[in-house]
């Protein structure tokens, strides 16, 4: 079904809006504080966040008053007073512009927060991204609105207010207390142990599908990647995500096509090819199989 190759994708005809990380106010920070309120005003931006984007850096959104909507790749996530919203870096999102909607954007690179930490704090840390373990959307309750609030608030003023020599190493500190804090309303609410077996192993292999999967798609070839047997990859997913190996694999998989779906208007047979699909016909089976629809259904509809 897949062709073994080695080259990169060819090119795109239309793609989404790749963002890097760029702080024009303070270029020095690999961090930033918005006002949600007051992104659809800004004048330094070069893409409208109305249209869908792929961020390189991440996003914690948190939601003060107001109701709307946020899309993140493929699922709109409905907002209001409480909604904590992470955007793990590479992902696709749009925001809603909503008149009454009003929260704080706290945008950082991995190098801002993950490098100043220990190993096993670190890969905590991206966790809270990781929407294959935990879910993007966090509704917050009353009492943990206000612990998040009152963080987000001391953030806010350390970087917009103070600014001083000191204030980033505050805010990094402040930032860590935050994420640190949603790891614990995440783990009692989702049920989530963050400590369990094979996890390390499993954001490993999650990452070498994700850079691998238009190249293989076959199991064997994670397992020699990996340096395990298949019967223990199969263990690996099974105990994290409760999937086969092979339908993990899959899963990302179809995800990748479904980005090259809406982030480009590459014709089927190209995203085909693409997707590292030797015929067409396959590629729609597969797509088809997976999804229980068309490429062109699944493009029409968003």
């Amino acid at each position: 079904m897949f062709q073994e190759r080695q080259e990169p994708l060819l090119y795109m005809k239309k793609t989404t809006k790749n963002i890097k990380f760029i702080n024009q106010q303070n270029p020095n920070s690999q961090f930033d504080f918005i006002r949600l309120e007051e992104l659809f005003s800004r004048k330094d931006l070069d893409h409208s966040p109305e249209d869908l984007h792929r961020v390189e850096f991440y996003i914690i959104l948190f939601i003060e008053e107001g109701q709307g909507y946020h899309t993140i790749d493929f699922t709109d996530f409905k907002c209001s007073k409480g909604t904590l919203i992470t955007v793990r870096k590479d992902q696709l999102h749009k925001f809603f512009k909503s008149k009454n909607l009003k929260g704080s954007l706290l945008l950082f690179t991995d190098d801002f927060l993950v490098s100043y930490l220990e190993d096993m704090e670190a890969q905590k840390t991206m966790l809270l991204f990781n929407e294959l373990l935990v879910a993007p959307k966090l509704q917050l309750v009353d009492a943990d609105f206000q612990n998040v609030y009152q963080v987000i608030k001391r953030i806010k003023e350390e970087y917009l207010d103070v600014g001083d020599q000191h204030s980033l190493s505050i805010v990094r500190s402040e930032l860590h207390i935050l994420i640190t804090n949603l790891f614990r309303i995440k783990a009692k609410s989702e049920k989530i142990d963050f400590d369990r077996k094979y996890l390390k192993e499993f954001i490993s292999l999650q990452q070498l599908i994700e850079e691998n999967v238009i190249k293989t798609s076959r199991v064997k070839d994670y397992s020699a990647m990996m340096g395990v047997s298949s019967k223990t990859l199969n263990t690996i997913t099974k105990s994290i995500v409760h999937k086969s190996a092979k339908e993990f694999i899959d899963e990302i998989c179809t995800k990748q096509i479904k980005r090259l779906l809406i982030n480009t208007e590459l014709s089927i047979k190209e995203i085909a090819y693409q997707s590292g699909f030797i015929e067409t016909t396959n590629f729609y089976k597969y797509f088809r199989r997976q999804t229980h629809t068309t490429p062109e259904q699944f493009r029409a509809t968003h």
